[in-house]
């Protein structure tokens, strides 16, 4: 019988690194925001953008994991260019929405 490993498979999947963290832990603070990726929501299938932000930050040195489904930071990712990250922000609450600023 073959190992796994035996199979030579790479996985295609890029893993985010950190600690998953709150939205409002890191409002009002300055990130980096490393690498995004949009997947399809598993809890808001019926409204907004049905989409959920998937972002890979640094605080200080430390890397993080947020999710959201913020239609206004998804929108605004979509218009950076990759070739743009990483870069500096912080994520500002308006009224009922997010924002970087």
């Amino acid at each position: 019988m073959k190992n796994f490993k035996d199979f030579k498979i790479k996985t295609t999947t890029k893993s985010f690194i950190g600690e998953k963290i709150k939205m409002f832990k890191i409002l009002d603070r300055e990130i980096s925001v490393h690498e995004f990726r949009l997947e399809d929501s598993k809890i808001f299938k019926d409204r907004g953008s049905k989409k959920c932000l998937h972002l890979q930050i640094g605080i200080g040195d430390v890397k993080h994991v947020v999710f959201t489904s913020s239609v206004g930071l998804i929108d605004a990712i979509n218009q950076i260019p990759l070739s743009e990250f990483p870069f500096k922000t912080t994520i500002v609450k308006i009224n009922d929405h997010f924002e970087f600023t």
